[in-house]
């Protein structure tokens, strides 16, 4: 049976419903989110109930753990400042019932797939969803990263860049980001726009062959963008300047 992965949805609820309408069409009935699922984008109420629809299992990430306890502090960085208004603004946006939902997402999530392969998900890493795992992680770093943690694929997000290396005997994955994907390589560069895909990725094990499957589907950016600046959020406009058309 195959499983979706998602990560990252920050909010976007238009690029999480074309997401999951892709899942559907493959018929996959089982999804694992690993977190940071609605702060900075414009509806993160609305993807918190979305999430609760389809009833997937989700790690905690580390936004949703800043949306429980949201500090405002002074940024030097101008775009860290906004970012983090932002950010505030959608804590606002939470009912108890939203916050009651986060603060049930464990660190990680274990999971045993069909061919008796085991899954391990987290979002940055399992001892940190703070942590990066990139694709030129050296590999005592990850050895460090992934240390007491056995498992045949490990899956993570935190990044938004999709990634699939073979590490020992293990594969860890990085389905990249639904809702804030990022077109360019490691180490990150803010000055390149956001594309307008989604990004996920499918595991599946038919035949007994583990398979992985990295996947891009296109969602309108241009509703999300009028969504965003009729929102109320704070610095929309610049938000909405962020992504790419083409």
């Amino acid at each position: 049976m195959p499983v979706a992965i998602i990560s990252d949805i920050h909010g976007n609820l238009v690029a999480l419903n074309a997401v999951l309408s892709a899942i559907a069409e493959r018929k996959i009935k089982q999804i694992i989110c690993l977190g940071d699922v609605a702060s900075r984008g414009p509806q993160p109420h609305e993807v918190i109930t979305r999430l609760k629809q389809i009833g997937c299992p989700v790690v905690m990430g580390n936004t949703d753990a800043w949306l429980l306890e949201p500090k405002l502090k002074e940024r030097d960085d101008p775009d860290k400042q906004r970012i983090q208004e932002m950010e505030f603004w959608a804590s606002q946006q939470l009912t108890s019932e939203d916050r009651a939902y986060l603060s049930g997402f464990p660190p990680t999530i274990s999971s045993t797939l069909e061919n008796g392969q085991r899954l391990l998900a987290y979002h940055g890493s399992p001892r940190s969803y703070r942590e990066h795992i990139h694709p030129t992680i050296p590999d005592h770093d990850l050895d460090s990263a992934l240390a007491g943690h056995q498992a045949d694929i490990f899956v993570g997000g935190h990044t938004h860049m999709q990634m699939l290396i073979r590490h020992r005997r293990s594969l860890v994955l990085n389905p990249g980001s639904v809702g804030l994907a990022f077109d360019h390589n490691w180490p990150f560069d803010d000055s390149v726009q956001n594309p307008p895909w989604a990004e996920y990725a499918i595991i599946d094990t038919l035949n007994d062959v583990l398979t992985v499957e990295l996947h891009r589907v296109s969602f309108d950016v241009q509703t999300f963008i009028q969504i965003t600046l009729a929102s109320g959020m704070p610095h929309a406009e610049w938000s909405a300047h962020q992504w790419s058309l083409t």
